[in-house]
């Protein structure tokens, strides 16, 4: 079975925002650092050349396939953010209130967090955290 690309490195995660996003889009980073490690109580880790990461969950699925993943997360790309949540998550209700966005399988893609509501934005990632320590409790 294929291993996972994308595992936790020691790379700084302030020297690669640094690095990779300037302006605007770096101090939206380092807004998305303070509050997800606000809500999952673990510092960021770089997850592979790109994913900022926060907590770690194992999973195992039904084809036998397993690994870790961070709780939350996120990346700076060229023009968006891309914030990585649950990836069953379906808050309809939630994201019709969060503002301008796309989504995707566990995604939400956004330009900048000037664009949606900050307060949605911080419920979304509650929900996502909860149920995803729901699902794959820490192992002690």
């Amino acid at each position: 079975m294929a291993e996972n690309k994308t595992k936790p490195t020691k790379v700084s995660v302030a020297g690669f925002l640094k690095t990779r996003a300037t302006g605007q889009k770096l101090k939206d980073s380092q807004e998305l650092v303070k509050l997800f490690k606000t809500l999952t109580g673990k510092p960021a880790k770089m997850w592979g050349p790109s994913i900022v990461g926060f907590d770690t969950y194992h999973y195992v699925y039904e084809s036998g396939r397993e690994g870790d993943a961070p709780v939350i997360g996120f990346s700076p790309r060229k023009s968006e953010l891309v914030l990585y949540l649950a990836p069953y998550l379906d808050d309809k209700d939630l994201k019709s209130k969060l503002g301008r966005h796309k989504a995707g399988a566990g995604c939400l893609y956004i330009r900048t967090l000037d664009d949606i509501d900050r307060a949605v934005l911080e419920k979304l990632a509650k929900v996502s955290i909860a149920e995803l320590r729901k699902r794959y409790p820490a192992k002690v």
